[in-house]
């Protein structure tokens, strides 16, 4: 017994010292750039490929065929990354949501490029390293890891290192070579990843497919230690390694026995799950979305036409067997599911794989026992879309890069312990199309039938209530919850309906194909998809139009690893390419003359008359005792503030940069909770409502810089702070004519309006809400000496008609022609 202990000890150590390198490269890499490099797994797999193409193919020496990989070749490819992907997009300041669509498109285009090299099969001679002494590998690991400490530590690189992670903006203004310390990160990373292939290709058979994926999982190592301890990363690598040996001991009868070796051969991704849904996320909130594309125009009703003759083609021209048309139609409804979450919501979504997979194997087994087709479909839909909200449940409230890791972890769980596993599929017969849609013709018309009702579906969904509540979410998060929209609900909606399409279209290729078949819901088939939507355009309608086709007609009849080179190619542009879809759309109207005054074509607000102001509750008070808030990293920003908000009057915050306004309304407005005191309205403790309920109670407010949503016309940004009133359109109109936006300017994108417009438009949206409280931040910041006085008029006319109205300015004519109450406010406190 002490003897397997031991073994399985040595084996676990070996696979733990390669996580473990995977570890160290992901958090250098991402130390150096602020990139979670997904393709770290691609690039392990082409390096073990390498050589074996150099040791196996063309006879080379192992060492000298090693160094040359390891040592040239692996940080080439980290260098051509850099230079063709990553460094344009860190020059240009991307959001992390973009460098990680970019890491996607890498991740994909080098496995297309692997297959095209050296063809999808599984080889088994790759050649070994270090031999089977783990401990080799381990000190390996060790060395490693002391020379990145070392070099991080004593070194004037690792210094250098250090301020590009503090601020990269004020590191490179100090003479710090930001693209330097990038390029070494990404040739370091790679040559981590390179290793990581070759010590594991030769237990794992090398394929373009496995090794990737297998990578993947054992990044729960790197966000176990958060991307940035080192140790830590190692430790879990080797822990989880010995565990994962030492549980093949275990062979218990009955019904435990399958899930208990799932378990043994999968504890990675039980960790990378627990790690990406549990432990604290990397990132922030108002990270974790992909900003919007740039507003498109009209799609002319002749490209609609155009996609549903080539949809309808196969009718008309092919004969009765359409094999790989069939599958059209129900690709496009599982990529429309990404249109939903990704496009519409903003969310990366990596794992909807994983819910068309369940989708056909609820309907496989609903036949199985006995159900007709059609009603085995109709009801694997609302269990997916029922998984799909469990599984979100815990994924929405991660923020940052951690929320697209959860989705990843959970597209890669469901297919380790549900889809490839004998207890879920063993004997399970192929399921029959329904009856009346037994030949390919017709289960194809049937398809099209369904594939049009899903989109009408989302494309009322995207017209509606909801679609502008996705968008806003998806533009500006804190400013949508502002104006009363319920984040986690929506969220939740979006995931859950896009479960729901993606079962809808994995059912359908399962019936299609008369088989279930776990391999066509692989989680990097999940990836591909991702990529291509994003490429095409995420957020139109005819994007799955254009991307089912494309990829299965690149699939079949172009060479294996096509439809992934050349998505992924696309994928890592995807920042300097505009959506495929915006050549197939008209251009917006022009935009309208404009005179002075105002650079947009409308007046500066003058105030209006009474009758058009929102009418307030007179009396009511907001009031806030003893408000405590610190900061992460242990700034505390509030000290015991407190202030009273008499109605019907305009009270003045004033005080220098960093003395805690911005904090104090975050506060007040339900954006922040304090750690200690509590916020009251009417009387009511409201400390521990969110933004959203409280704008749904009547307090509004607006932000330090300009939150508006770019993708939504002037209109539509009011009409997301109008939603939740009894008469939207009213409320709308009222706030529009109030801020002098009733004009031409009320149709445009709100991407790229001057400072002036955009702060009306802003006031507007918190306006259309009816409040009877209005906390302004900086209102005046931006505007010129006519919006300015304008803005003071407006605000006396709001508060003489019975609003509430907080104003936290650095304009003292402002303050001193509208506000009755100043307060001081310095180092988190407010005078008296």
């Amino acid at each position: 017994m002490a003897s397997l202990t031991y073994e399985l000890t040595l084996a676990g150590l070996a696979v733990g010292s390669a996580a473990a390198l995977t570890g160290i490269g992901l958090v250098v890499t991402h130390r150096a750039t602020g990139v979670l490099n997904l393709a770290h797994g691609a690039e392990a797999m082409v390096c073990a490929y390498v050589l074996r193409q150099l040791v196996v193919v063309w006879g080379w020496p192992l060492w000298p065929a090693a160094l040359v990989t390891l040592l040239a070749v692996a940080p080439a490819v980290g260098l051509l990354l850099d230079r063709a992907v990553f460094r344009p997009l860190a020059r240009s300041g991307t959001d992390p949501a973009r460098a990680l669509v970019a890491s996607t498109g890498a991740f994909v285009l080098l496995v297309g490029a692997a297959v095209l090299l050296w063809g999808p099969g599984a080889r088994d001679d790759a050649p070994v390293l270090l031999g089977d002494d783990p401990w080799l590998q381990l000190a390996a690991v060790v060395a490693v890891a002391c020379l990145v400490t070392a070099v991080t530590r004593w070194t004037r690189f690792g210094r250098e290192l250090r301020a590009v992670v503090d601020n990269r903006r004020l590191a490179v203004l100090s003479g710090v070579d930001a693209d330097r310390i990038a390029a070494a990160g990404w040739a370091f990373g790679a040559c981590t990843a390179g290793l990581t292939g070759v010590l594991l290709a030769p237990y794992v058979r090398l394929d373009p497919y496995g090794l990737p994926l297998l990578v993947v999982e054992v990044m729960a190592v790197a966000v176990i230690a958060r991307m940035r301890s080192l140790p830590v990363a190692i430790g879990a690598a080797l822990l989880i390694g010995v565990t994962q040996a030492q549980l093949t001991r275990f062979h218990p009868e009955g019904w435990a026995e399958p899930l208990v070796r799932a378990v043994g051969a999968n504890l990675f991704v039980i960790a990378l799950l627990v790690a990406a849904l549990v432990l604290p996320g990397i990132g922030g909130k108002g990270h974790d979305a992909l900003p919007p594309a740039p507003r498109a125009g009209r799609t002319p009703p002749a490209v609609w036409a155009v996609a549903a003759g080539c949809l309808l083609l196969p009718l008309a021209v092919a004969g009765p067997d359409l094999r790989t048309a069939v599958q059209v139609p129900a690709l496009a409804i599982v990529l429309l599911s990404l249109v939903v979450v990704t496009g519409r919501a903003g969310q990366i979504a990596l794992g909807q794989a994983a819910y068309a997979g369940l989708g056909a194997l609820f309907t496989a087994l609903l036949s199985a026992a006995g159900l007709p087709a059609l009603a085995a479909l109709a009801l694997a839909v609302p269990l997916t879309g029922a998984a799909g909200l469990l599984t979100a449940g815990p994924a929405i409230r991660r923020h940052g890069l951690a929320l697209a890791l959860a989705t990843l972890a959970v597209g890669v769980a469901v297919s380790r312990f549900v889809l490839t596993q004998p207890y879920a599929t063993a004997g399970l017969p192929a399921p029959s199309r329904p009856a009346p849609f037994t030949t390919d013709r017709a289960y194809y018309a049937l398809e099209l039938l369904l594939l049009t009702a899903a989109l009408l579906l989302v494309a009322g969904l995207r017209r509606g209530r909801t679609g502008r509540a996705l968008a806003a979410l998806r533009d500006h998060e804190r400013a949508a919850e502002a104006a009363g929209v319920a984040s986690t609900r929506l969220k939740l909606l979006a995931f859950a309906l896009a479960a729901a399409l993606a079962a809808l279209g994995g059912g359908l290729l399962a019936l299609g194909a008369q088989a279930f078949d776990p391999t066509a819901y692989d989680p990097l088939r999940g990836l591909l998809w991702f990529a291509a939507v994003v490429t095409l355009g995420a957020d139109h309608l005819l994007t799955p139009l254009l991307a089912a086709p494309l990829l299965l007609t690149l699939d079949t009849a172009g060479p294996a690893g096509a439809a992934a080179l050349l998505i992924g190619l696309l994928a890592t542009r995807t920042t300097r390419l505009p959506p495929l879809t915006a050549f197939l759309t008209s251009p917006g109207g022009p935009r309208p003359r404009t005179h002075p005054p105002a650079a947009d074509g409308a007046a500066p607000p003058t105030g209006g008359p009474a009758p058009v102001v929102p009418p307030t509750r007179t009396g009511t008070r907001l009031r806030a005792e003893g408000l405590w808030f610190a900061h992460r990293g242990g700034v505390t920003a509030l000290r015991g503030a407190g202030i009273v908000l008499p109605a019907a009057q305009v009270t003045a915050v004033v005080g220098p940069n960093g003395a805690g306004k911005s904090t104090l309304f975050d506060c007040l407005s339900g954006a922040l909770r304090p750690r200690r005191g509590r916020v009251l309205l009417d009387g009511e403790d409201i400390t521990g409502r969110p933004a959203h309920a409280r704008a749904r109670r009547g307090i509004a407010r607006t932000f330090q810089q300009p939150a508006v949503f770019p993708s939504l016309s002037v209109e539509e940004n009011v009409r997301v702070g109008a939603d939740h009133t009894r008469r939207p359109a009213a409320a709308t109109e009222r706030a529009l004519l109030l801020t002098g936006l009733a004009g031409p300017v009320r149709a445009l994108p709100a991407a790229d309006l001057p400072t002036g417009v955009l702060r009306r438009v802003e006031l507007a949206r918190a306006l259309a809400g009816r409040p009877h409280t209005l906390l302004l931040d900086e209102p005046a910041a931006g505007l010129d000496a006519a919006e300015t006085e304008a803005l003071s008029r407006l605000l006396a006319a709001l508060a003489a008609d019975g609003l509430t109205v907080l104003v936290v300015e650095h304009d003292r004519d402002v303050v001193a022609a509208v506000a009755r109450t100043v307060h001081t406010m310095e180092g988190g406190r407010l005078d008296p």
